[in-house]
């Protein structure tokens, strides 16, 4: 790239904020702008649930890989830092009731390591060397997965469960972290290193000539003209429309993720807990009277269904718990504010007691629920979208789905890479729009299975 090459980045989201602290700070470029309608980080990075994972499903290594290096990346500021984005690697932990899913567990381990995600440990019995995660290290050489299925080492090591688990998987290269933290650390190097945040909003693309030339942005009922060498496109829920100002129709699609906090000031979640995912469906746990109430009023006998498995929570900080329950996956156009669900807090909560039965002294008293979210923009495999497309100079990071904020540093040096011509990742391929373009790709994607969506 000259040094008069001029980048423009719509959007300041995570994914905005990465690809320009990459292409400023790692690259040194020097003319690059972030242009977003709202404050940097506030649309939908400042609702994140703030785990990260590299337990990922196949159908090969692409996205393990991609994880593992936003992972370095993500250490790599911790320790740079003094650990100021609070990074933990307490890991995931997969619990079920259902001890037919045991075959299934265990098949997902050896994939899994065999994807690049470590090594597979199985523990049948109460001796089994199971190794505890730390509350607080993040740098722990642990990785892989434990599966356990001693019934005896599930209780010693997770008191909490439900007494029916009948196995888990600890996932390790896993665990959560400060969101906000991690993007200030990179917006703050990013600007020290030049790099120019608008206030506005973009109403239009210039890609006379079949390439871009520049970004029309309004600002405070004025109109400003950013010329434009290069443009990335990293609206988050806005990206589709986005995308349609250069003529480019995306395969993605936005659903609503929501997710419920409160003060658990009963402990019944322990401060040290692993972020927690049951795997089974359930039915809510109400009490006699409560299920004869609902069972009389139509309009809320659907509380008395099926949920689906999915269920996850953690401690946050000193006392709050997160719970997530996505029980209504189906696309939507997004709108903000989002409109929040019917009974969400009773719902996730109640959902989350089935797996960790002292919630339930919860049931129908939440204190103060607190419900926030976002929507996750995704793929019909989940995988992300990042790289060039068609029109000349433009490129798109985006379709990041629920992992926007672990994926964030390998998404930003990946843009970045393609941006500047640095030599491309192994992986990257997998995460290029072009990919629908493969008659054998799209075979694939017929029977690709389970996204690896939470």
């Amino acid at each position: 790239m000259s040094h008069s090459s001029k980048v423009v980045i719509c959007g300041a989201g995570i994914a905005g904020v990465a690809a320009a602290y990459s292409l400023a700070v790692e690259h040194g470029l020097d003319h690059v702008v972030l242009v977003d309608e709202g404050n940097p980080l506030s649309l939908t990075s400042d609702k994140s649930t703030e785990a990260y994972r590299n337990w990922w499903p196949g159908p090969d290594w692409a996205m393990t890989a991609f994880m593992n290096r936003s992972l370095d990346l993500i250490e790599g500021i911790a320790r740079a830092t003094g650990n100021r984005i609070n990074l933990n690697r307490r890991g995931y932990v997969f619990a079920t009731a259902d001890a037919s899913k045991i075959p299934f567990l265990e098949t997902m381990a050896k994939a899994a390591e065999a994807n690049g995600g470590g090594p597979a440990r199985f523990h049948d019995t109460a001796q089994s060397a199971y190794t505890p995660s730390s509350e607080r290290d993040f740098d722990s050489t642990l990785t892989g997965a434990d599966v356990i299925t001693d019934a005896s080492l599930i209780r010693r090591q997770f008191p909490y469960l439900a007494p029916e688990t009948v196995a888990v998987v600890h996932a390790r290269r896993a665990g959560w972290l400060s969101a906000q933290q991690l993007g200030m650390v990179m917006l703050e190097a990013a600007r020290a290193r030049g790099v120019q945040v608008m206030r506005g909003r973009v109403v239009g693309i210039d890609t006379a000539g079949g390439r871009v030339r520049a970004v029309h942005v309004e600002q405070q009922d004025e109109h400003q003209t950013l010329p434009a060498t290069h443009v990335v496109l990293a609206g988050g829920p806005m990206q589709a429309e986005m995308a349609r100002m250069i003529g480019v129709d995306l395969p993605i699609r936005a659903e609503r993720h929501y997710k419920v906090s409160f003060s658990d000031t009963l402990g019944a979640l322990p401060r040290n807990a692993p972020m927690l995912i049951w795997l089974d469906e359930q039915h809510l746990p109400w009490s006699d009277e409560e299920h004869a109430a609902l069972a009389e009023d139509e309009e809320a006998q659907w509380l008395l269904g099926t949920f689906p498995e999915g269920v996850h929570g953690r401690p946050d900080g000193a006392s709050a718990t997160l719970i997530l329950f996505n029980h209504h996956g189906d696309a939507v156009d997004p709108i903000f504010p989002l409109p929040e669900p019917a009974h969400y807090a009773e719902i996730a909560l109640r959902g989350m007691s089935t797996m960790v039965p002292a919630l339930k002294a919860y049931n129908g008293k939440t204190p103060r629920p607190y419900i926030d979210g976002g929507y996750y923009m995704r793929t019909q495999e989940n995988r992300p979208l990042i790289g060039p497309v068609a029109v000349e100079g433009a490129y798109i990071s985006c379709a990041f789905s629920g992992f926007g904020v672990m994926a964030s540093c390998a998404g930003g040096e990946l843009i970045a890479r393609h941006i500047t011509g640095a030599a491309l990742p192994a992986y990257a391929p997998a995460f290029l729009l072009s990919r629908y373009q493969d008659v054998a790709y799209s075979a694939l994607l017929d029977r690709w299975g389970d996204g690896g969506q939470l």
